[in-house]
């Protein structure tokens, strides 16, 4: 059982790798960003939003860890 969970896990990576492959391949049109007064160079489309799912697969987990530390603490209720 073990064995086919892992050839599901290695099919499913590379099919997510083939897609990402096809994506920046068909996505070669050079872009300028511009966001509050900065401006990148020209850079194909697919540059951006690859930085954007890393940034997000890296923040996602860091939120989600300081929400969960958060919720953890006790609270001091102050009576008065």
């Amino acid at each position: 059982m073990r064995g086919v969970k892992r050839v599901a896990v290695v099919l499913m990576v590379l099919i997510v790798a083939l897609v990402v492959v096809a994506f920046v391949l068909e996505n070669q049109q050079g872009v300028s960003l511009s966001f509050l007064g900065l401006t990148t160079g020209h850079m194909p489309v697919s540059v951006f939003v690859v930085l954007a799912l890393i940034v997000g697969m890296l923040l996602g987990p860091l939120l989600g860890g300081l929400i969960r530390i958060r919720r953890s603490k006790p609270v001091s209720v102050i009576r008065g």
